[in-house]
């Protein structure tokens, strides 16, 4: 009896403008950058914040996404905390940046910079 696989769902959705913005990192990357690295290092007012940056190598517990543009690597610490969420980029006449929905956030600071869980 042979066991039937489905296919594994992605941890992160990213939107188009999300895998353009990747791309665009990566085509501006220092050389020994293999991808970009989302974590949720512990900062601002509600305890936990995004961070997007370069990464040389991937960690054994990192999650690895591969867009069009390049790979996004997931923080395995940060997963958990991430699971069906969707990145976007967004840019208006003020600011530019990636931007989070996150539906296992439970608040987040007046600022939008960090969340709690």
């Amino acid at each position: 009896m042979a066991t039937t696989l489905r296919p594994r769902p992605a941890a992160l959705n990213l939107t188009p403008s999300a895998h353009a913005r990747i791309a665009d990192l990566m085509s501006k990357a220092p050389a020994d950058a293999i991808g970009v690295k989302l974590s949720t290092p512990r900062r601002g007012c509600s305890g936990l914040a995004y961070s997007v940056d370069y990464v040389t190598e991937a960690k054994p517990f990192d999650e690895r996404i591969d867009t069009p543009g390049g790979t996004l690597f997931v923080d395995g610490g940060s997963i958990l905390y991430l699971i069906g969420s969707t990145m976007n980029w967004v840019e208006d006449d003020f600011t530019a940046g990636f931007v989070f929905n996150n539906p296992n956030a439970k608040g987040s600071c007046g600022c939008g910079e960090s969340f709690t869980v």
